[in-house]
């Protein structure tokens, strides 16, 4: 299954690549976000997880996949897998792991950083698959179409991807989301004081990938990621399952974790940290989590 979301992810993200040097991004507002931005889809987000969906639908039929974009199940495509599983999953995954299908549910965004993909902000767009089994997130893959890097992990299993050796816990480089980083810079300049750093960036894939040691020259680097409004579950479940493998966490800002079936979103704002006293920053943090419910 990982060696299909590690597929699935590149062939989204070269949809995404085509449709963006071509140009003709035939761009649409599909309504509102609760901060009352555009919520952007292009064909970029479509043709990605047509790719995507297919592929691992066809690979995996029974399994619950959910999309942040709608699929026509009425114009089914087939894209089988080869079955080639690559390398590097076969060097690090040495005892695959069985599991009942009812048990998984898969969650694809096939194009994160939709409002920086349409700026052409392209550092920012990942394409992204996550495997969670009885809600929780055990297999993450985050790819970075336009630098081709991709970052897997698989928890009780091996990763692509390796945390950084130091982490500045005292006054952390803090990353969040360009739309509402006035919101959390007051908060976190009073938490932590004036020599905090906010880094504004675009999607959650790479605020992730921020907080790792990425061979990618276009990712900044920071040491804690912290987003206080409703948030997609296909933004972030990728993301959790990577930092999880590594022994990293992602709750929401009142300490709790995230569980991947149900409702396709999470209320309470989140904090994510690797190497660091997780519970410490979340009791830190108190006034963040009325934030994250205004």
């Amino acid at each position: 299954m990982l060696a299909v979301s590690v597929l699935a992810a590149v062939r989204g993200g070269e949809e995404v690549r085509r449709v963006r040097e071509s140009n003709v991004l035939h761009e649409k507002s599909k309504g509102k976000t609760r901060e009352g931005a555009d919520d952007k889809m292009t064909s970029g987000d479509v043709l990605s997880n047509r790719k995507m969906f297919y592929l691992l639908k066809t690979a995996f039929p029974s399994v619950q996949i959910n999309t942040e974009e709608h699929v026509d199940t009425t114009d089914k495509e087939v894209i089988l897998w080869d079955h080639k599983i690559p390398e590097d999953i076969m060097k690090e995954i040495t005892t695959p792991k069985e599991v009942p299908a009812e048990s998984v549910t898969v969650w694809i965004d096939p194009l994160d950083a939709t409002q920086e993909y349409t700026e052409d902000l392209r550092q920012y767009v990942t394409t992204m698959v996550c495997v969670a089994v009885n809600g929780k997130p055990v297999l993450g893959v985050i790819h970075k179409p336009f630098s081709e890097y991709t970052a897997w992990a698989m928890v009780d299993g091996g990763s692509s991807v390796k945390p950084r050796s130091s982490y500045n816990e005292k006054t952390p480089r803090i990353i969040v989301s360009r739309s509402h980083a006035g919101m959390v810079k007051q908060i976190a300049l009073q938490t932590f004081g004036n020599q905090t750093t906010i880094i504004p960036a675009g999607g959650a894939g790479y605020k992730v990938l921020a907080l790792l040691d990425v061979l990618d020259k276009s990712q900044e680097k920071a040491d804690l990621y912290i987003h206080v409004t409703y948030i997609k579950k296909w933004d972030i479940c990728a993301g959790n399952a990577i930092l999880k493998a590594l022994g990293g966490h992602m709750t929401t800002l009142s300490g709790e974790e995230i569980s991947y079936t149900g409702s396709d979103g999470i209320e309470g704002g989140l904090l994510a940290s690797i190497r660091m006293n997780h519970q410490s920053l979340v009791r830190k943090l108190p006034d963040l989590e009325k934030t994250g419910h205004k």
